[in-house]
């Protein structure tokens, strides 16, 4: 029974210019899944009051760049319940992007989100 299936997690984070390491601001890609593994260890900590194990990834999938100043939305959602192991499906997406076209400190909200990153994971917990 999935019981558990569908409980959800969001973070919000800035993207700051110290993680930039491509030109173009670009930050590589294991930014996101570094919040993917945060946001899964609250989803663990709520779910079953353990931080958990991240066991590994099925399927990631880069669509878009995320760039310094960006600010970014990570989402973890149970998709199944084992009796140990949880299969967790994530998103990224770029919600606000920094603009220095209109300005140095200028940024803009993005309407609709850039789905930047997907993926699925399974987490273990005891």
């Amino acid at each position: 029974m999935d019981t558990l299936a569908g409980t959800t997690v969001v973070h919000r984070r800035y993207v700051p210019y110290a993680h930039a390491h491509y030109g173009g601001n670009l930050v590589d890609g294991a930014y996101s899944l570094g919040l993917f593994g945060d946001a899964a260890t609250e989803l663990c900590i709520r779910t079953d009051g353990d931080e958990g194990l991240f066991a590994g990834y099925a399927a990631v999938t880069f669509h878009a760049p995320v760039r310094a100043g960006d600010v970014v939305e990570v989402t973890a959602t149970v998709t199944r319940q084992g009796n140990r192991s949880r299969t967790v499906a994530f998103t990224c997406h770029v919600t606000c992007r920094a603009d220095p076209g209109r300005g140095p400190s200028a940024a803009a909200v993005l309407d609709p989100p850039i789905l930047a990153v997907s993926a699925t994971g399974t987490v273990v917990v005891p």
